[in-house]
């Protein structure tokens, strides 16, 4: 099982790197990335992790662009996570997610939905590596019993439209498949059928665009096969997995609950081999 799309604790992921590796173990995976939000720093544990376990680690991450106020979540693969010019790009990503999460916190006190900012953020101004996010706010609200659980918390709050959301700040597109690019690595469009936006794949792919996620959890085998045809039409690899953040609010999936086809991996590999030596 090859499962390109999981998180951990150093985004909203529920799972340490070592916990995540264990339980990809357990479901039978042999090759895993770990894909946090604008972060890698889960990615040197999980690294250790998989090679105590034998399963082939992959470098990566989930950068979060903005294309007409909506979110593109870009997924990096193989690249050196060690780039000093990635890193100081995504400590701007991770400081305005900061900022977003206390905007969003100040929004539900106006409904008298009082919420400890500074509580919620410490882990991300502890270990600055850490990518705070929406989810933190939304498991605060369920522990002060504001709401059931956190689909709840999305759903009535958090979500576009609801009362407290705050769009966020990100860089477009194109930059974030030029910053990948830039640390050696591949770009790949995360889970389409959420983006919503089919007609902007074409865009996407003349703006550098390597690879779309056509395996996901979210898509069902209608849309697995049309995100396949428009990868094979645009020239693009395919990426797949089952973006495992180890909450129940996600529902059952669990690592290799979708796994990537390995002809299509070993396509991957095969496309950064040529880039690295062209």
């Amino acid at each position: 099982m090859i499962d390109l799309h999981t998180h951990t604790t150093a985004s909203d992921g529920r799972n340490t790197p070592d916990e995540l590796v264990a339980r990809a173990a357990a479901a039978g995976v042999t090759i895993l990335a770990v894909t946090d939000h604008d972060t890698v720093a889960g990615c040197d544990a999980a690294d250790a992790a998989c090679a105590r376990a034998g399963i082939t680690f992959v470098s990566g991450i989930e950068i979060t662009a903005m294309r007409d106020d909506g979110d593109v979540h870009v997924l990096g693969y193989l690249f050196d996570r060690r780039s000093a010019q990635l890193l100081r790009f995504l400590e701007e990503q991770r400081a305005h997610r900061i900022a977003r999460v206390r905007r969003m916190i100040e929004r539900l006190a106006a409904y008298h939905i009082r919420l400890d900012a500074d509580a919620i953020v410490q882990p991300a101004i502890d270990n600055p590596a850490k990518s705070a996010g929406r989810p933190w706010i939304a498991r605060a609200l369920v522990d002060a019993g504001v709401v059931a659980d956190t689909n709840e918390a999305f759903d009535t709050w958090l979500s576009r439209g609801r009362p407290a959301y705050v769009p966020r700040a990100a860089a477009a597109p194109a930059e974030v498949f030029e910053r990948i690019h830039a640390a050696g690595g591949l770009a790949s469009l995360a889970h389409p059928v959420l983006v919503g936006h089919d007609d902007w794949i074409g865009e996407f792919a003349r703006d550098g665009l390597d690879a779309v996620e056509a395996y996901h959890s979210d898509h069902d085998a209608e849309a697995t096969a049309r995100y396949l045809t428009i990868a094979a039409r645009l020239g693009l690899a395919v990426t797949g997995g089952s973006d495992f953040h180890g909450d129940p609010a996600h529902g059952p999936i669990e690592p290799g609950s979708v796994s990537l086809p390995q002809a299509d991996y070993l396509r991957l590999r095969a496309i950064r081999r040529a880039t690295a030596s062209g």
